[in-house]
């Protein structure tokens, strides 16, 4: 018999804040910025892309794309998404 798999969605984990800024800081420590674009747009999926389009004053294709996996976005856009996803961005020693 085979087994069935279904694909794993990020969306369906990001039930609270805290698993927010855990999936966003992983992804900020590995580095990778299309990896921080793509997890963004999850998260941004998750909260509703069409209220975070809203709060950011952008069109909801052009977040799509800016937070797609093989764009990187501008600092600008990067700011303006975490301020509506109620984040900030901080630093930390890389002890």
């Amino acid at each position: 018999m085979a087994t069935e798999t279904t694909r794993w969605d990020a969306t369906e984990h990001l039930d609270s804040p805290e698993a927010i800024a855990a999936y966003i800081d992983a992804a900020m420590e590995d580095g990778d910025p299309a990896l921080v674009s793509a997890v963004l747009g999850d998260v941004a999926r998750a909260m509703g892309m069409t209220q975070i389009a809203r709060e950011t004053g952008m069109s909801r294709e052009s977040l799509y794309r800016a937070l797609s996996e093989e764009r990187r976005p501008e600092f600008a856009t990067v700011a303006k998404v975490m301020k509506a996803l109620g984040l900030r961005l901080s630093a930390v020693p890389a002890n």
